[in-house]
């Protein structure tokens, strides 16, 4: 019945034909070169497995599997996960919109957020390199449960063309960065658990209600421009709907997000010393290239909440940085021991209150 319930709000399969053609093709995914893409990043994975347990003590749970995807294939996963992941947001949509029947208003709905969904994944899947896919079924690690790393072997090639990066270094940069992340949410066993029931909290209560929206919207408009410009980049649209309980979700969300980002950075460039002699260079380009994204782009990331991911990067390795330099590497294990140890958004700001309020 779920299923049911979300296809009146969503046309899936509209969402993924749309992203496929705004995504479009990149040549080189027809390359001789990208024959070698799978065996490269399963070997770099498997190293990169090693290299991460060794550095942060934390071990994934299972087998880590390496998968090498096409733009089409990464739009196909992550409208899986998008459904996964709005579905509380959208039974409560869709329980509304049951009453509708089979209207034209219903059958609207249904197209114009499809295809709002598919541009937004068909210019994410021109941008992304690689990804961790967190809303699997199962076990992570048992067979057939879909828990991956995923390479979008197409945007890869055309990046190390681009700026004559050495391939092997790349992919296991690359390889380093996500399975950081895969490491995180199955070795820390009650990560996952904790991220999702977060997630829950801030879709779940949403009211699709545009009486709500038009006064959050006024709301906005009587703030100044610094406070909307804040307000904006750390939560998106979805901030404006936010009850007092999702708002403070938000914030655990932040601050979660910002921590596994900046492990994520920190642990990459330190488990790859001495095998990637690159990775200033590629951090740098990385880092350019994020900047200088053009207007229309900045605007996007603002009404979505991306542009606090890409501040999430520099924030959270701030507050490990200095995390470290007080109490070590023990000191940050501390973050993994129970969701009460995690750092709020204000805390990865001002890492002194982290420290003050969890004991050495």
């Amino acid at each position: 019945m779920p299923a049911v319930v979300r296809s009146a709000v969503v046309d899936w399969r509209l969402a993924e034909r749309v992203a496929g053609r705004v995504a479009g093709t990149e040549p080189l995914a027809m390359s001789y070169r990208a024959a070698g893409l799978a065996s490269d990043f399963g070997e770099a994975t498997e190293e990169a497995v090693g290299l991460v347990t060794m550095t942060t003590g934390l071990v994934p749970a299972g087998a880590t599997r390496a998968a090498v995807v096409d733009r089409p294939g990464w739009v196909a996963v992550n409208v899986v996960a998008f459904e996964r992941l709005l579905a509380p947001l959208l039974d409560s949509m869709g329980a509304r919109l049951t009453g509708w029947g089979a209207t034209p208003a219903r059958a609207v709905t249904r197209t114009v957020a499809g295809t709002e969904l598919g541009v937004l994944l068909g210019w994410m899947a021109q941008k992304v390199l690689g990804q961790y896919d967190l809303l699997v079924d199962g076990e992570p690690g048992a067979p057939g449960s879909g828990d991956a790393v995923y390479y979008v072997g197409p945007n890869v090639l055309a990046l190390e063309q681009r700026y004559g990066f050495p391939p092997a270094e790349f992919r296991l940069w690359l390889a380093l960065h996500e399975v950081t992340h895969r490491a995180q949410f199955t070795g820390v066993p009650w990560l996952r658990g904790h991220y999702l029931g977060l997630v829950g909290r801030v879709l779940g209560g949403i009211e699709p209600d545009t009486g709500r929206l038009i006064e959050a919207l006024r709301d906005l408009a009587r703030r100044d421009r610094a406070e909307r410009a804040a307000l904006l980049a750390r939560s998106g649209v979805a901030g404006l709907l936010a009850s007092p309980d999702q708002r403070a979700a938000l914030d655990e969300l932040a601050g979660l997000m910002s921590l596994l980002e900046g492990h994520g950075d920190i642990t990459m460039d330190r488990a790859g010393q001495g095998r990637v002699p690159s990775a200033e260079r590629f951090g740098r380009v990385l880092r350019a290239r994020r900047a200088s994204r053009p207007a229309a782009v900045r605007v996007l990331h603002r009404l979505t909440g991306l542009e606090a991911k890409l501040a999430q990067y520099e924030a959270g390795e701030r507050f490990v940085r200095a995390v470290e330099a007080a109490r070590g590497d023990a000191g940050v294990a501390r973050c993994w021991e129970r969701p009460e140890h995690l750092p709020t958004s204000e805390e990865i700001q001002d890492p002194a209150r982290w420290l003050a309020r969890v004991s050495a």
